[in-house]
Formats: C-alpha cells, structure tokens, sequence
C-alpha cells in the first residue's frame, strides 16, 4: 500500500500543532521524542518542497 505524500500545507499544519503541544505544556515526556522527530521529518520534508518550488519557478521566469 503506498503512502500518501502530504502536502506542505498539511506539514506545516502539523508542526504548527506539535509547537502548540509544546508550548502549552500538554506534550507527556514520553511523546516529546516521538513528536520532535516528527516535527523534524517534516521540516525536512518543507525545505525539500520549497526548493523544488523554487528551482521550478526559476526555470519558468528563464524560458
């Protein structure tokens, strides 16, 4: 079964979420490794979209 490739926009929400987690203190010390690690696959996921972005806009303005 093959995954669903999220969307930046659902990516971004979701780190938004865990920061909330974060900052209101409502994380458990047991998730807090789980939900990092998340957050810092999904970062990566949104820099790799936005320089695919922009090296696709990049082309388009050169042609």
């Amino acid at each position: 079964m093959a995954t669903k490739k999220i969307t930046y926009t659902e990516a971004m929400t979701e780190i938004e979420d865990i920061m909330a987690r974060l900052r209101s203190g409502e994380m458990s010390i047991d998730e807090l490794t789980s939900s990092v690690a998340r957050a810092t696959k999904l970062i990566t996921e949104c820099r790799k979209m936005l320089a695919t972005t922009e090296q696709e806009v990049e082309k388009l303005i050169n042609e």
